[in-house]
């Protein structure tokens, strides 16, 4: 989307607060691809889409920023969080470390935290499957999809891991949320999730390693695909077999 270019309709529904209000209808807007990766956020332009002040406004883009929504870049202000390739390589490294320290981590984990990772799969099958349906929230699929990978991370028991972890999957919500949305193969995101916590449950920690390093590496491929396409070029033949 152009500097020049207007920001699509904004709707602000009820909440706590306005700047709340400003959040929900930004972040829905990005992850319904209604604003593309790399779009300027200008101040200006908010407060004529959405009827609120300035200074809610500038509230409101602090928090999409905190997120890692967005990037405050000096002298440029505020534009979409937008992954380039080497960094999509960068963070796919990172989760095969992290991801794998929790699947080795599984024999020694609490039974909560083991139960916590199938609960994380059944919330994020039961996120895909309702996708489809009318007023569906775009971002649902893909915060039950990293919710997922987290809880795989959380079975190491160390807070400054899941802290490395969150940082690395706020980069890449909105790239990831483009994937889901064009893949349009839900029931092989089903299938391939589950696949892994089976491999994980059993026990069988080095097949499931050996399977997360190639999720993930699949992962790579269609994120650095999805941002090549825009959205009228969405069909799963377009993206990798298997998911981030």
């Amino acid at each position: 989307m152009p500097d020049s270019a207007p920001l699509p309709p904004l709707h602000l529904a009820a909440a706590s607060s306005t700047v709340d209000r400003v959040v929900a209808e930004l972040r829905r807007a990005l992850f319904a691809g209604e604003i593309p990766a790399g779009t300027p956020l200008r101040e200006h332009a908010l407060v004529e889409a959405t009827g609120v002040s300035r200074s809610t406004v500038r509230e409101a883009l602090g928090v999409l920023v905190a997120e890692g929504l967005a990037h405050r870049e000096p002298n440029r202000g505020v534009h979409v969080t937008a992954l380039d390739p080497e960094a999509v390589h960068d963070v796919v490294a990172t989760r095969v470390v992290l991801e794998s320290a929790g699947v080795r981590a599984w024999a020694g984990a609490d039974a909560a935290s083991r139960r916590a990772v199938r609960t994380a799969l059944e919330e994020f099958v039961a996120a895909v499957r309702g996708a489809e349906d009318p007023g569906a929230d775009p971002g649902l699929m893909t915060a039950t999809h990293l919710a997922l990978h987290r809880s795989i991370v959380a079975l190491t028991g160390s807070p400054r891991m899941l802290g490395l972890a969150d940082a690395v999957y706020a980069e890449i919500r909105l790239a990831l949320s483009k994937v889901d949305r064009i893949r349009r193969d839900a029931g092989v995101q089903v299938a391939d999730h589950e696949a892994l916590v089976a491999l994980l449950e059993s026990g069988d920690t080095d097949a499931c390693e050996t399977a997360l390093r190639q999720h993930l590496e699949d992962a790579a491929e269609s994120m650095l695909l999805a941002l090549s396409l825009t959205e009228g070029d969405a069909g799963p033949e377009h993206l990798a077999p298997s998911g981030p």
